[in-house]
């Protein structure tokens, strides 16, 4: 269980360097691309395998953090799909989008390590 455990938390890492990679790569002209739309779908999928893990394993799970961490997690999933989406209509568009997921993926970091 351990193993899967930390493979699962080895592919949320990754999600998470597509967030915040995704939006520090266009920082100088903001717009939602497919690494942050990606990142927080993998994110969301493999943060929900780590508490059902967790769980399974009798771990000792924080519920209100993983909630407010899914909740979180879950609008930056709805703001990358919204920006791909208004980015495919008009490039360029999507800064705005692009602030607000890079600024929420570094608050769940916050979240994560500080409580």
């Amino acid at each position: 269980m351990d193993i899967a455990i930390k493979l699962v938390l080895i592919l949320h890492f990754i999600g998470l360097a597509g967030i915040i990679g995704g939006w520090l790569a266009t920082i100088k002209a903001p717009q939602v691309n497919k690494a942050i739309l990606h990142g927080s779908i993998l994110q969301v999928v493999t943060g929900i395998l780590l508490v059902g893990l967790h769980e399974m394993n009798d771990g000792d799970v924080n519920h209100m953090k993983i909630g407010i961490k899914l909740v979180i997690a879950l609008v930056v999933l709805v703001v990358a799909i919204l920006g791909v989406k208004k980015e495919a209509k008009a490039p360029g568009t999507s800064g705005s989008l692009a602030m607000i997921a890079g600024v929420l993926g570094l608050l769940n970091i916050v979240i994560a390590v500080f409580v």
